[in-house]
C-alpha cells in the first residue's frame, strides 16, 4: 500500500511540476491610435509623451507577442521596437501588413520567431453592387516557442464605426468579418486541433453580427473561445444571470463623441488552443492616465506553451 501511495504521490507531484514549469506565452493586443512618425491627412504624428505612455503600457504587460493596430509606417514600427529594446523589452521579430488604407496598418512585434507569413492584403467584397477592399488587410503568421510549441495568429482591424458616404459602416464591417471567418473555417477544417488565436480591434460589441460571425457557434468545432479580459481590480463574483457574463470591467475603448466606453478589442482562441489558456493571467490593463497613450486600452491573454 505504501508503494502504491508513493507512486501516486510521485505522479501527482510530477504533474504539478509539469504545469508550473511549462513555458508561458503572453499574447497582447493594442490599438495605438495613429502611431505615426509624421502627419498623414488629418492624422497628426504621435507625440513623444504619447509614445512614452504607450511604451509604459506595453512594458507593464511584458508581452511575448504583441499585435498592434493603427501603426504607421515600418519606420514607426521599428522605432517602437528599438525604443522598447532600449528600455529592457526585447521583441525583435516583426510583421507589418500593407492594406488598402495607406496611413494606418496592422503590425506585430514578437519575442518568438515567425516561421511563416501569410498576409492578406487584397481581400475584397461586393456590397451595393460595388467592390470594396478590406481597409487594413489581415495579418497572419505562424509563431514557434523555444520548446517547439507552435500556433497561428490572425490580427485584424475591422472597418471603423465612423459613418462614410460610400456605405453603411456596420454592413461593411460584417462583410470584412465574413472574409475573416472564411479564413478561420479553412484553417480549422484543415486541422481541427490547430492552435489559433484571432485578435484585434473588431470595432463592434459582442452581440453584433460581425463579432458573432467571427466567433462562430459556441458548440461548433470551429467556434472560437472569447478570453474576455477584464480589469484585475478585485471583482470576482460569478455571473448573476446564467445567460450573461460576470459583471466585470472589460471596456477597451473610449469614444469621446458619445462619452461612451465599450469592449471592441478581442483575443479569441480556437478550441485546441483554449486548452492551454490561463484565465487568471488574462486581463485588460488598467493604468493611470491610460488615455495619454491611446483611446484604447491594451489586453493580454496568457497560455501554456504546451499542447494539452
Amino acid at each position: 500500500m505504501r508503494v502504491i501511495l508513493s507512486i501516486g504521490l510521485s505522479l501527482l507531484l510530477a504533474g504539478l511540476w509539469s504545469v508550473e514549469s511549462a513555458e508561458k506565452i503572453r499574447i497582447a493586443e493594442y490599438n495605438l491610435e495613429n502611431y505615426l512618425d509624421q502627419p498623414a491627412g488629418n492624422r497628426p504624428a504621435k507625440s513623444a509623451e504619447a509614445r512614452a505612455k504607450i511604451r509604459q503600457s506595453i512594458r507593464s504587460l511584458k508581452p511575448d507577442v504583441l499585435a498592434l493596430m493603427e501603426m504607421g509606417s515600418t519606420n514607426a514600427l521599428l522605432e517602437l521596437r528599438d525604443s522598447l529594446q532600449a528600455e529592457g523589452l526585447s521583441l525583435p521579430h516583426w510583421e507589418w501588413v500593407r492594406g488598402w488604407d495607406t496611413n494606418i496598418h496592422v503590425a506585430l512585434l514578437s519575442r518568438l520567431p515567425i516561421v511563416a507569413r501569410r498576409p492578406h492584403t487584397n481581400l475584397t467584397y461586393l456590397l451595393y453592387g460595388r467592390r470594396f477592399h478590406v481597409s487594413r488587410g489581415f495579418l497572419e503568421v505562424d509563431l514557434r516557442a523555444t520548446n517547439g510549441y507552435q500556433f497561428t495568429l490572425l490580427a485584424v482591424h475591422l472597418k471603423s464605426r465612423r459613418p462614410i458616404p460610400e456605405g453603411d459602416e456596420a454592413e461593411m464591417r460584417e462583410q470584412e468579418a465574413r472574409l475573416l471567418r472564411e479564413i478561420i473555417t479553412e484553417r480549422l477544417a484543415a486541422n481541427p486541433s490547430l492552435n489559433l488565436v484571432v485578435l484585434g480591434d473588431f470595432n463592434d460589441t459582442k452581440d453584433t453580427r460581425s463579432v458573432r460571425t467571427i466567433m462562430g457557434r459556441a458548440n461548433a468545432r470551429n467556434g472560437l473561445v472569447d478570453t474576455r479580459p477584464a480589469e484585475r481590480n478585485g471583482d470576482s463574483l460569478p455571473p448573476l444571470n446564467a445567460r450573461q457574463d460576470a459583471r466585470r470591467i472589460t471596456w477597451t475603448h473610449y469614444y469621446g463623441v458619445e462619452d461612451s466606453y465599450s469592449r471592441i478589442d478581442y483575443i479569441l482562441l480556437s478550441k485546441g488552443m483554449a486548452a492551454e489558456w490561463i484565465p487568471e493571467e488574462t486581463y485588460v490593463l488598467a493604468l493611470p492616465n491610460w488615455g495619454q497613450a491611446s483611446d484604447h486600452r491594451p489586453i493580454v491573454a496568457t497560455i501554456y506553451a504546451e499542447d494539452r
